[in-house]
């Protein structure tokens, strides 16, 4: 189901929300009825899409479930048989994330050896990919490991365990919550006004970016890159890839500010999943930006079991690209993502290795990057958003054949046969405006200008009581106050106004572009 479905918002989210506080209103001391709702209305989210693989997930569940609570038995008694028990039961859910995404991928490369040895190879079945596998697995791993590294201790309660690996929004595609984040909001979380208006707020944000900007800009995306390769031309690639830098960002960050409302109006606090990645400096700052909670799952199970940076320079490289090999591999069963997950991950040794700080002439004595000169900042900007575009076209391009014709017209290289879609076809002024949108969108200038505007009424609501603290005192030495002054309310902004104003006018255009458009499924349900 569709977080942008009708039938998701008109139906399934305001009836489950009305049902979810009257329970907790009927059970006001325990969280378990209102536990068992959640459990039961996320198993009929995950069914309409899922479909026959609901088993295959409510046996994962029992599975997970029941390692954890051994894995917490043994761990103090037991070292040796806790380690093992973990082990077997990562190795298990790997297993299942293997046979279902990875087995046509490794069957046809090596059918691909065979072939060119002259033998016969061996017969491709066709494995459809549940939904949401790799989040998933990801959270059940996260589970048992937690529990073994004594970071939490296992669930006792099923509903609890299934809870919080079946949550419905963050189900299908993240934020990756890691176990010990959620474990005590499991049992106590605090359900307030302020909290359900600021995930409504949340939710409305992300339904816009993902209707009105990603939706919009995947049209002409999705188009161009699937062009002939012979049409393809200097304008149509720079376009293309713009669009599919722009409509990745809104789609999937749309999903997490969606995910992260939804917790919120439920009482959960889930962790950010993007913060501003395309204003990053460096390919490093990137991935501190991405996908925040991908790239720390990685480097929390991953890179740092495999010791991280702690086993000298060669070890550390090696690592940065045996975790970005696994990376690309995550994202998708093509070598096309395992390309873009080593490109990025080359990037990363080679911004380690110290050339950009030579590029850009950066003082590493200090430990710290300069203020320098503003163009020098604007040199680092450039470079990491060419270097995340050029990386877009591995992970978008459905073949390396097509991902390196692409680069090629991107740099002006090719000879585009002529076409009917010229490049001014596909600007529209909806485009045109998603563009604007989406520029604006990617950069903190919103928030600044939220900032600017609420900075002075801070500061004169300061002044205001300082002023009002001091006739208090007057008047308790004999004196006397004028009373007219003392309301703060006088001196707040209109700025919130404003921002309902806006919220209401997105939640209106979302609406009807969710009305007008067809089917347009989040990027990362493929994942």
């Amino acid at each position: 189901m569709l977080f942008t479905e009708p039938t998701f918002l008109f139906l399934f989210l305001p009836v489950l929300l009305g049902l979810y506080y009257l329970v907790r209103l009927k059970a006001d001391t325990t969280y378990r009825p209102a536990n068992w709702l959640l459990v039961i209305a996320s198993v009929i989210f995950y069914a309409k899409g899922g479909g026959a693989f609901t088993w295959l997930i409510l046996a994962s569940i029992a599975f997970n479930y029941r390692m954890a609570i051994a894995v917490d038995r043994a761990r103090d008694a037991h070292p040796r048989r806790a380690q093992l028990l973990v082990t077997a039961a990562v190795a298990a859910n790997l297993t299942v994330l293997g046979v279902f995404k990875y087995a046509n991928f490794f069957l046809s490369n090596v059918n691909a050896v065979l072939g060119a040895l002259g033998s016969d190879g061996f017969a491709v079945a066709d494995v459809l990919l549940p939904i949401g596998i790799s989040f998933f697995t990801f959270h059940a791993i996260s589970y048992v490991v937690d529990v073994y590294r004594r970071d939490a201790s296992a669930q006792k309660s099923p509903v609890d365990a299934a809870l919080y690996l079946l949550l419905f929004p963050q189900l299908i595609a993240g934020p990756i919550i890691r176990y010990r984040q959620i474990a005590d909001q499991l049992t106590r979380r605090v359900s307030t006004l302020d909290d359900f208006a600021l995930g409504v707020r949340r939710f409305v944000i992300g339904l816009g970016k993902k209707v009105l900007i990603a939706n919009t800009v995947a049209l002409p995306a999705d188009r161009i890159f699937q062009m002939p390769a012979e049409q393809l031309s200097f304008g149509h690639a720079w376009l293309g890839v713009l669009c599919y830098t722009l409509q990745i960002y809104f789609d999937f960050s749309g999903y997490s500010d969606m995910a992260i409302g939804l917790g919120r109006m439920f009482g959960f606090r889930f962790p950010e999943n993007f913060r501003w990645p395309y204003i990053a400096d460096s390919v490093q700052d990137f991935w501190r930006r991405w996908h925040i909670s991908l790239s720390a799952w990685f480097r929390d199970y991953l890179y740092v079991p495999l010791g991280g940076n702690r086993a000298g320079r060669a070890r550390t490289y090696l690592n940065l690209l045996m975790v970005f090999f696994l990376c690309g591999l995550w994202h998708g069963a093509n070598w096309t993502f395992v390309v873009w997950g080593l490109f990025h991950g080359t990037f990363l040794v080679i911004e380690r290795l110290g050339a950009s700080r030579r590029l850009f002439r950066e003082d590493s004595a200090l430990g710290r990057r300069p203020e320098g000169p503003h163009y020098t900042r604007a040199l680092r900007h450039a470079y990491t958003l060419l270097v995340v575009m050029i990386g877009w076209v591995f992970f978008r391009a459905d073949t390396l054949t097509f991902a390196l014709v692409y680069l090629k017209s991107m740099a002006g290289l090719g000879v585009a046969a002529p076409t009917a879609f010229s490049v001014s076809w596909y600007l529209t002024p909806e485009l045109w405006l998603a563009l604007a949108a989406g520029a604006i969108g990617s950069m903190p200038i919103v928030p600044a200008i939220a900032r600017w505007v609420e900075r002075p009424a801070e500061v004169v609501l300061r002044q205001a009581r300082d002023a009002l603290s001091d006739s208090e005192a007057t008047e308790a030495k004999g004196g006397s106050r004028d009373r007219s002054g003392s309301d703060d309310r006088r001196w707040l902004p209109g700025f919130e106004v404003v921002a309902v104003v806006a919220l209401a006018a997105i939640l209106v255009a979302s609406i009807l572009q969710v009305a007008a458009r067809s089917y347009s499924p989040f990027i990362y349900f493929r994942f």
